[in-house]
């Protein structure tokens, strides 16, 4: 895959790298003005010690501190409070140690409240401006620019170090996050890339395997639903391929016996003139019923042909089933009778009315009639039954007859499949007709079922729709 997706992601990892940097910088620039902005507007900026300092801490305006919850005390030379208003947060027990104490943590992070405190030297006293703290951002960037301080390098260095050290780290971050984050990605392309290949090559058993629930997991049952489709299709191209195949052979065999006797003949018929009348009419006879047999088997083989295409359309009209096969099976009744067949027809007095094409079912009929009497001795009882459902008529033609294995009974209605696995000819059988009487059910949207066993005879189910 040429990392192309990987090279991708990782260009946009350093992309957010850099965005995230110029975000932190900004962030910086942002604190810093919302440290300048809240100095103009917290109180304890604008009321501090220095700003209500009055030589006679007694003339002190107290009032906005205490309006504001504040509280204001003045601690002389000796430590001593000699003045407090508000709230007192100073040490209980004063000396220069627990002063110089309370002055060292006044501007602590940790500590609850704001201090502001200033020394009058004129009148020796401290003041002291206390507010409470309920929330506090300090934040400022400070640099004196008119004086130098020993300290200059040094601070330079740590912040020069604590900016190396949070690139250096964000960058490591967005390497890793890139790398598996691209990994969730890459990972299942690699998989459907080789199975895509494997199919391309001919493997069609070729499957992907990612066991994930999201738009990869939905790409997998995509693919492997495509190449089911794919492998059905090959088979399906397979097995046409070979039922070409065997067509071709089926067709061979069962044309070589009929043109061989018509060679024969006529040879016998050139050869020998002086054939007496009767040899040349028996001779002439197997010519005829050969080429009889040869035509019969290729007028099928064409009309099954046209059957499989777009042009093959049915005539169709509303024909009351019952009445149409009363005189079908009327006409096949001197047929039973001279072969010494019985026969039997369970056909309901009452109109049933389905659409289908005279001709075409007259065809389906003829053939299971000439079937029965080609394959079934003397004595075989027919029995022909037509029964009405909701939406369906069913049409059930049974022998008691030799019957044909149950192996046969989805095969039997393919080309050149015949229930003598000797395939003998002697019958004049084409094997194409119970592939036409199928394709005729299908395009009248009906089907047609074999129930056999072997020895039982045998029973066709003709469904069709009701109009």
């Amino acid at each position: 895959m040429k990392h192309k997706i990987q090279n991708r992601f990782a260009a946009d990892y350093v992309l957010m790298f850099l965005i995230s940097t110029i975000i932190g910088i900004f962030a910086i620039m942002l604190l810093s003005f919302a440290s300048d902005i809240i100095s103009k507007n917290l109180i304890k900026y604008h009321v501090t010690a220095e700003t209500i300092m009055k030589d006679d801490f007694n003339n002190i305006d107290t009032s906005e501190v205490l309006a504001n919850s504040g509280g204001v005390q003045v601690i002389n030379s000796d430590y001593e409070v000699v003045f407090s208003q508000g709230i007192n947060t100073l040490p209980i027990n004063l000396t220069p140690e627990t002063f110089t104490s309370f002055l060292t943590n006044s501007h602590a992070t940790e500590v609850p409240f704001s201090y502001s405190i200033a020394y009058n030297p004129r009148n020796n006293f401290w003041l002291v401006v206390t507010f409470p703290t309920s929330i506090r951002i300090d934040f400022a960037i400070v640099h004196n620019k008119d004086y130098s301080s020993v300290d200059t390098q040094e601070v330079a260095g740590v912040i020069v170090a604590i900016v190396l050290f949070y690139l250096i780290l964000l960058g490591i971050s967005t390497v890793i996050y890139s790398k598996l984050t691209s990994l969730s990605i890459i990972n299942p392309l690699k998989k459907l890339y080789t199975s895509a290949s494997r199919l391309k090559d001919g493997d069609y058993a070729s499957r992907v395997d990612l066991n994930l629930d999201n738009e990869f997991g939905e790409l997998e049952r995509i693919f492997n639903e495509m190449a089911d489709e794919i492998e059905k299709e090959i088979d399906l191209r397979k097995q046409s391929e070979e039922n070409r195949k065997k067509l071709i052979l089926d067709i061979s065999h069962d044309l070589k016996n009929p043109l061989a006797s018509i060679m024969g003949y006529a040879e016998l018929c050139l050869m020998k003139p002086d054939l007496s009348e009767d040899q040349r009419q028996a001779y002439l006879k197997i010519i005829y019923d050969s080429s009889t047999r040869a035509n019969r088997l290729m007028t099928d083989l064409f009309d099954l042909s046209k059957m499989e295409t777009s042009e093959y359309i049915l005539n169709k009209e509303s024909v009351d089933l019952s009445e149409y096969l009363r005189e079908r099976m009327s006409e096949s009744v001197s047929s039973f009778d001279e072969a010494g067949f019985s026969s039997e027809f369970h056909i309901p007095d009452r109109e049933i009315v389905v659409s289908l094409d005279k001709k075409q079912m007259n065809r389906v009929l003829e053939n299971l009639v000439d079937n029965a009497l080609s394959h079934n001795k003397s004595g075989t009882h027919i029995t022909l039954e037509l029964i009405e459902k909701s939406e369906s008529v069913e049409i059930r033609f049974k022998d008691n007859g030799v019957g044909i294995s149950p192996d046969l009974s989805e095969t039997i209605f393919l080309p050149f499949v015949k229930g003598d696995p000797a395939r003998h000819s002697e019958s004049g059988g084409t094997g194409l007709g119970l592939a036409i009487v199928k394709k005729i059910m299908i395009a009248h949207d009906g089907s047609i079922t074999l129930s056999s066993d072997k020895d039982s005879g045998c029973e066709f189910i003709l469904s069709l729709p009701k109009s």
